[in-house]
């Protein structure tokens, strides 16, 4: 083999491995430009985690509570009737607390549209974790359920409770929860407002400082139904017992005026999504150019003519406007070739019936004539009774 010489005015140098596509470029003093490296941005899809179980399904027992009352309801695990004592005053300190941050997570109810919440998830004691058959997570905007049922599935009911707990009712859209019994300190609107948003978005806050009683209103009125349960009995920085129930209706002018005009507000967003999208911004007078077009386009060729918003507006196969018949084409012809198929049928069977009648020269078929003629009927004739004879006949009574 032969022996290859190194001069001392050489040196090594490692070069990184270039593809063939890439080229190297020389400069004038000899130096050898390293190529560029192209940065690939990788993206990880985390998946979301399971729902962990918040307490150990080997601990949970159903034994009753301490008796209060007369009758045990075995369906709300609770006494009733004949209260010993007052129910505001006996109330338990909450076995657990639903931790949002580490307890939310995916279950069998995430693939059924519609599914509702898990009432123990939210209370923080739910064993079942991703095997329940509710959600575990908090509310969202989207988490629409009809008027008569909760975010959890329950009943609602036309009128409330005396104390305001329970359930709730259909007849109002409640967003807002009174909170009892707090203990009084200086901070006590920043101790409430931080315990209270981790359940949803708040609309406003109210704390009577001097009374420990605090007025929480969300923006969803699901996210209300789930931080009512979820703070039920629950404590704040301090060892009290909260009083959670439904507020009243607010007599002040001035919440009435704010609750008339979200509810306006609602029915307006309603009312723009179901009109047209062009209708709308020349209504807003977003589009300045909306005007003109309209009146050029709703003229359809006659000269002084403007078709009102219903018939311009119009959708359906029958729509004046060529844009108000997009998508109703193919459904239209379906329903002509369905039109058109019935009524040759009905056709094709009168002209069968008339047939018929015409080999039979009558109006009744041929099978019903053959059932006729199949058909033995015996009429059983009465007895013709003889005239009577004798010289008395003519005679209306005997004594004559």
């Amino acid at each position: 083999m032969a022996e290859v010489e190194t001069r001392p005015d050489t040196a090594t140098v490692d070069l990184p491995e270039v593809s063939q596509e890439t080229a190297l470029t020389t400069t004038t003093n000899n130096e050898v430009a390293a190529p560029t490296e192209k940065k690939v941005k990788k993206i990880i899809r985390r998946k979301k985690r399971p729902a962990r179980p918040q307490v150990d399904p080997a601990l949970v027992k159903s034994e009753a509570p301490p008796q209060t009352g007369v009758t045990f309801n075995i369906w709300y695990n609770k006494w009733s009737g004949g209260d010993r004592e007052d129910s505001a005053l006996s109330q338990t300190a909450a076995k657990g607390r639903c931790n949002i941050a580490l307890d939310s997570g995916y279950t069998k109810a995430d693939g059924h549209p519609g599914a509702y919440f898990c009432l123990f998830f939210a209370r923080g004691i739910c064993p079942k974790g991703q095997d329940c058959e509710y959600l575990h997570r908090l509310p969202g905007p989207f988490d629409i359920y009809p008027q008569n049922v909760d975010c959890f599935g329950r009943d609602l009911f036309s009128d409330y409770r005396d104390d305001m707990g329970g359930v709730g009712s259909f007849n109002r859209q409640n967003r807002t929860i009174y909170i009892g019994k707090i203990h009084v300190s200086d901070d006590i609107e920043e101790i409430v407002a931080r315990h209270f948003a981790e359940w949803g978005p708040i609309e406003r806050i109210r704390v009577l400082n001097t009374r420990g009683v605090a007025f929480v209103t969300y923006v969803n009125l699901a996210n209300s139904q789930f931080a009512k349960e979820a703070m039920a009995h629950q404590s704040l920085d301090h060892n009290e017992i909260l009083n959670v129930r439904w507020a009243t209706a607010d007599p002040n002018p001035m919440a009435q005026k704010r609750e008339a005009r979200r509810i306006e507000e609602q029915a307006a967003e309603a009312i723009r999504k179901a009109l047209p999208a062009e209708f709308i911004a020349e209504i807003e007078g977003k589009d300045p150019e909306a005007r003109k077009r309209r009146k050029i386009e709703s003229s359809y060729g006659l000269d002084g003519y403007e078709a009102p918003d219903e018939v311009h507006f119009a959708r359906g196969p029958n729509a004046v406007n060529p844009r108000g018949r997009e998508g109703y084409e193919l459904e239209h012809e379906q329903r002509l070739m369905l039109e058109a198929a019935e009524a040759a049928y009905t056709a094709e069977g009168q002209g069968e019936q008339q047939q018929q009648e015409q080999q039979t020269g009558g109006i009744l078929s041929s099978s019903t004539l053959a059932a006729l003629r199949n058909a033995q009927v015996a009429v059983a004739s009465k007895p013709k009774t003889a005239a009577p004879t004798g010289p008395l006949v003519a005679y209306d009574s005997d004594s004559d």
